[in-house]
C-alpha cells in the first residue's frame, strides 16, 4: 500500500530501477525497498507536465522509464529546452536544497513512469545513510560539469558542431540504436533550444549534414550515417 496515495502498487519494479542508480544503491536492498514504499510512482502520457516552473519543490523525482524534457519559460512566454532525461535520471534536486520554487517545468516526450520521493523522507535517509549525502553531492557535481560543458560548447563550437554533438548524444542515450534518433515528441525548435540556436538555423544545419551524407532525416527520425565524421565535427 502506498502511504500517500492509498492505492496498492508493487514496489518491487520501482525498487529494481532505484537499485540501478548510484544515488540509491548505497542504501542497500532493504533501504531501497523502504524508499520505494515511501514515495509515489505514477505513469504519464506523452506531452503531460509532471510539474510546472514555479511549483513548490517538495519531492525528488526519478524517471523509472520513458523520456522527458526540462523546459524553462521566460517572462515573455518563450520556451527553452534545457535538457533531456531518460530512465534512471533524477530531477528536482535544486529546489530541495534551497527551498526555492521549481526553476523549470518537466514535460514528457514519451509515455513515462515517474517516482516521487518526499523531501522530508530524503533528508531522513541522508541522516541515516551518510553515503547517500555523498552520492547526492556527486550528482550535483555532474550537473555542474554538464552545464560547464554546455557553456564551453557555446563558446568553442559552431552551430554545426554543436548539432553533430547533440545528435550523437541523443542517439546514444535516447535512440532506438546507437545510430538512430527517434524522438517523436522533440521538435526542431527543441533541438535549437538545446544548442542555443534558432529553429531556421538548425533546419539549415540539418540539411547541410544531409547534403554531406552524414545523416538522413525521415519525419522526426534522424539516422546517423557517418558516426566518425559526426564525432569529428562535434570535436569529440
Amino acid at each position: 500500500m502506498n502511504a500517500r496515495s492509498g492505492v496498492p502498487y508493487d514496489v518491487e519494479p520501482v525498487a529494481a530501477v532505484l537499485a540501478e542508480i548510484p544515488l540509491f544503491r548505497v542504501l542497500g536492498e532493504s533501504g531501497i525497498r523502504s524508499t520505494a514504499r515511501a514515495g509515489v510512482a505514477r505513469r504519464y502520457r506523452s506531452g503531460q507536465i509532471i510539474f510546472h516552473q514555479g511549483d513548490p519543490g517538495e519531492s525528488l523525482y526519478v524517471l523509472l522509464d520513458g523520456l522527458v524534457k526540462v523546459v524553462f519559460t521566460t517572462e515573455h512566454g518563450d520556451e527553452i529546452v534545457l535538457n533531456m532525461l531518460r530512465r534512471g535520471d533524477t530531477f528536482g534536486e535544486m529546489a530541495l536544497l534551497d527551498g526555492s520554487p521549481r526553476s523549470a517545468s518537466i514535460v514528457t516526450v514519451r509515455p513515462s513512469w515517474v517516482f516521487a520521493l518526499p523531501r522530508a523522507r530524503l533528508l531522513e535517509l541522508m541522516r541515516e545513510h551518510p553515503g547517500l549525502a555523498d552520492e547526492f553531492l556527486r550528482l550535483l557535481g555532474r550537473m555542474v560539469r554538464r552545464l560547464t560543458g554546455q557553456a564551453a560548447d557555446l563558446a568553442f563550437l559552431d552551430l554545426g558542431g554543436r548539432l553533430a554533438k547533440l545528435l550523437l548524444e541523443l542517439a546514444g542515450k535516447h535512440g532506438q540504436s546507437d545510430d538512430v534518433v527517434d524522438l517523436p515528441g522533440l521538435t526542431q525548435s527543441d533541438l535549437a533550444a538545446l544548442i542555443g540556436a534558432s529553429r531556421p538555423a538548425v533546419n539549415r544545419a540539418l540539411q547541410s549534414l544531409v547534403s554531406r551524407n552524414l545523416i538522413s532525416v525521415q519525419g522526426r527520425t534522424i539516422t546517423l550515417l557517418d558516426v566518425a565524421a559526426l564525432r569529428k565535427r562535434g570535436g569529440l
